[in-house]
């Protein structure tokens, strides 16, 4: 039988409702892949890089996917009154996918709380369930076993629907907790949360791997303390952890959520980054805002997969290398982060499986959770080997972990990390 012809197209949606506003074909034989990112806010700048190298990969397949011809569409779930990320818009978002006939995947999103909102509802979705691949949730919960009910409340249907190309908090805070003992030398550490799953989950991690390493843990609970994103001064919580004297204070969130007074104030009170350590997940990476802090200098990050520099020096002649080359002649610029690389590589998958498909819903996931499943070429991947995704969970087989350095204005690769 001739397949339908599957057009995939970008869309800007208006931050206050749901609807999706096209400037692409609209005939009816047209389908699509939507992106779901925050594009208000301190995560605009990576978001926005990553659509356009989105729209760059997609003009450079010929906005070809098999037979099919593709295009693109952009979604916003963030807010100008939160200025990240908002639950509301996320819900509006998911709702707006479903009832979307044409729409097959969506490449999202870069906050697992958003992802938690809109993975059940297009788990449900008519004709589906319907693709989700993010590059950048990091969640453990979304895929495997662990807080109540997890994975399986995001696939009511039964069957899975969502994946994804980076790593997840479980190795993230691994490494992070491995780097702080090994290579940082710390002995003590206070841990603190912006109280989103993100924030939470790599936190979790954190502690439990930092027991293991023989680091005293001076905050309580299994996440540590909560900061509130809200608050106009941290002095008083810096004090109390002054009196603590802790070797590191770990922030486990996202920079959005006020994290640049947090930073600041840290200094101010307990010193430089050199005195007392600081370190942060890769919700912290990929803010130029944060980068160019005189505060920030010396900071720690750790980043759920492979840098843009990592992955450009293991393959200098690579395909992740000519695309950077090929988005800084087309942006004049580089790419904002090591995010955008990633929603490159998610977008590969995507067309992989339309390819493979009967350009249904159904036939799009099920290219990625059947058979054989996908993988991506190490000759063709952006990220510089062989992807893979696995088949049962959703998960890429890979387990890289970057450790960064904020050092003259700019995130420095510091080593890749193995989990030990």
């Amino acid at each position: 039988m001739k397949k339908n012809r599957l057009k995939v197209a970008v869309v800007a949606l208006a931050a206050s409702v749901s609807l999706v506003l096209s400037s692409c074909s609209s005939s009816s034989s047209d389908l699509f892949i939507a992106s779901d990112l925050p594009l208000q806010g301190g995560s605009a700048d990576q978001s926005k890089s990553t659509n356009n190298a989105i729209k760059l990969l997609l003009k450079q397949a010929g906005n070809k996917a098999g037979e099919f011809s593709v295009g693109f569409r952009e979604y916003d779930n963030s807010t100008a009154a939160k200025g990240s990320w908002d639950d509301a818009q996320c819900a509006k978002n998911a709702q707006a996918h479903v009832a979307a006939k044409d729409e097959v995947a969506v490449m999202g999103t870069y906050n697992s709380g958003c992802a938690k909102i809109i993975s059940p509802v297009l788990n449900q979705a008519p004709d589906g369930p319907m693709l989700m691949i993010s590059n950048a949730n990091t969640n453990p919960g979304l895929t495997k076993t662990w807080d109540a009910g997890e994975p399986e409340k995001y696939f009511p249907s039964g069957s899975r629907s969502y994946a994804r190309v980076c790593t997840t908090d479980d190795n993230q805070g691994a490494a992070a907790a491995q780097f702080a003992a090994q290579d940082a030398k710390v002995k003590s550490v206070y841990v603190l949360n912006d109280t989103e799953t993100y924030g939470q989950g790599v936190a979790q991690a954190f502690n439990t791997e930092a027991k293991k390493q023989g680091i005293t843990i001076l905050s309580s609970g299994a996440y540590g303390e909560g900061w509130d994103k809200k608050q106009t001064s941290y002095e008083a919580l810096f004090t109390k952890i002054k009196a603590l004297k802790p070797d590191m204070v770990y922030v486990a969130g996202i920079f959005d959520n006020n994290g640049g007074l947090l930073v600041k104030e840290k200094v101010k009170i307990l010193g430089d980054n050199t005195a007392v350590k600081l370190m942060g997940p890769d919700g912290f990476t990929g803010y130029p805002d944060l980068n160019k802090m005189p505060e920030a200098a010396g900071m720690y990050l750790s980043f759920a997969g492979l840098s843009t520099d990592l992955l450009l020096a293991n393959a200098p002649t690579g395909a992740g290398a000519k695309f950077v080359s090929s988005y800084k002649k087309a942006y004049g610029k580089e790419p904002v982060g090591s995010y955008p690389l990633y929603g490159v590589a998610a977008v590969q998958v995507i067309l992989a499986a339309i390819a493979k498909s009967n350009g249904t819903r159904q036939g799009v996931t099920n290219a990625i959770f059947s058979g054989t499943g996908i993988k991506i070429p190490a000759n063709t991947s952006v990220l510089g080997k062989e992807l893979v995704i696995s088949t049962l969970s959703g998960d890429t087989l890979a387990k890289d972990v970057t450790i960064e350095i904020i050092k003259g204005g700019e995130e420095t690769t510091l080593k890749a990390w193995t989990v030990k």
